[in-house]
């Protein structure tokens, strides 16, 4: 297989949320949602998230460049720029790139001492 041609260059993660608090040291134990990004391809991506919310219009785009040949995971609680994620807010995010990448999605939960992590891979779109 062509490394060039490993993943799409549309996604989505349909289920979005960052809790608004957190047990444990921070940053290692801070409740995230992180989007990890692989560009297994010889050109940079540039990778636009948008959110969708269930109240009001859509945020973005958020950018992010993800070198040729490297992996990157962007939490989202630090994306600010257009503006801050709101805590406690369900939403959705749809990640474009210019060349094809892999994205998988992951939340790590720690308001309670007892934590839960998932991950899954995010639904490619084309």
């Amino acid at each position: 297989m062509d490394k060039t041609s490993i993943g799409h260059r549309c996604w989505a993660i349909a289920e979005g949320h960052i809790p608004g608090n957190s047990t444990g040291p921070a940053p290692q134990m801070t409740s995230h949602e992180t989007a990890c990004l692989l560009n297994a391809g010889d050109e940079d991506a540039r990778v636009r998230i948008m959110l969708y919310f269930s109240d009001r219009e859509p945020v973005g785009p958020y950018e992010i460049e993800v070198l040729a040949r490297r992996t990157r995971h962007v939490r989202f609680n630090d994306l600010d720029d257009p503006e801050p994620i709101p805590r406690d807010t369900d939403y959705a995010s749809v990640i474009e790139s210019n060349v094809p990448i892999v994205v998988q999605h992951s939340r790590l939960d720690s308001r309670q001492s007892e934590l839960a992590l998932l991950s899954t891979v995010a639904y490619p779109m084309t």
